[in-house]
């Protein structure tokens, strides 16, 4: 597996995610209607037009999967036990169809796990960019991962 194991990180490691992602109209609709959520910011070009954006603005739960999923290849795949919360989730600026969004990953604090003698957990920061290398979301995570196999 591609993923890194408790021991392979270290408090203050940097990762750029080489996967990018330029969104859609089709995923931002979609994932809209999936979801249950009618918010016309997402799926209604003509109410949108009428907003300070002037247009429609993407779905702020997608652009945190996107965010995260691009950051799993390089860091927990195949390694992670789970996901055990996320904090500090914020959008600073919005997307918009077509943008190209990509990944970056610090890792803030590692410390061995209180009740699995086989798994660390590890505080992520994910930043998610745009073309123009703007913040448009962040979040911590933390992941039990899984020590490395003796």
């Amino acid at each position: 597996m591609a993923g890194l194991y408790f021991e392979d990180f270290s408090v203050g490691q940097e990762f750029r995610h080489p996967l990018t992602r330029t969104v859609t109209e089709m995923d931002n609709t979609m994932f809209s209607l999936l979801t249950l959520n009618p918010q016309p910011l997402h799926i209604d070009a003509h109410f949108s037009e009428k907003t300070e954006f002037g247009q429609r603005i993407f779905n702020s739960l997608y652009t945190l999967g996107i965010m995260i999923g691009m950051t799993v290849y390089d860091t927990t795949m195949g390694t992670t036990v789970a996901n055990l919360g996320m904090t500090d989730v914020t959008f600073p600026k919005p997307v918009f169809h077509g943008d190209t969004l990509r990944a970056t990953t610090k890792v803030l604090s590692l410390r061995e796990s209180k009740s699995r003698p086989k798994a660390g957990i590890v505080e992520f920061e994910h930043h998610a960019l745009n073309q123009n290398d703007e913040i448009v979301g962040k979040c911590r995570r933390m992941a039990m991962m899984h020590k490395r196999p003796v």
